[in-house]
């Protein structure tokens, strides 16, 4: 979602990646539900790993609460933003969880 939130809201400002430190293969399809509500098709994407980036260096890398678990990706900044998974949430928690994505990643753009 948030790869998506980058690309709605700065697509030409940056060109976001998303990736999983444990990927499952699928977009969860809550998160598709949830961003289709905001009119964007997130079926599009791809569930990624972040062993797909591990030799390329990016600007900003932003992790969402993995802790000790989220591998090294070389980054200018690097920003911990502490996100509940919200895979198994109800939709209106998963949707609080969508927004609080959002917001992030529109201060974000801004700082940038």
């Amino acid at each position: 979602m948030a790869q998506a939130f980058a690309i709605i809201h700065g697509a030409n400002l940056v060109k976001a990646f998303s990736a999983g430190s444990r990927p499952s293969g699928i977009v969860n399809p809550k998160a598709i539900k949830a961003m289709s509500e905001l009119n964007y098709d997130l079926s599009k994407h791809e569930s990624k790993s972040t062993q797909q980036f591990a030799d390329t260096s990016f600007e900003y890398v932003i992790t969402m609460g993995c802790g000790d678990q989220c591998p090294f990706i070389p980054a200018t900044h690097r920003l911990d933003w502490d996100i509940p998974d919200p895979r198994n949430m109800e939709s209106l928690e998963f949707n609080k969880i969508r927004d609080l994505i959002e917001t992030k990643v529109i201060d974000l753009l801004k700082e940038i």
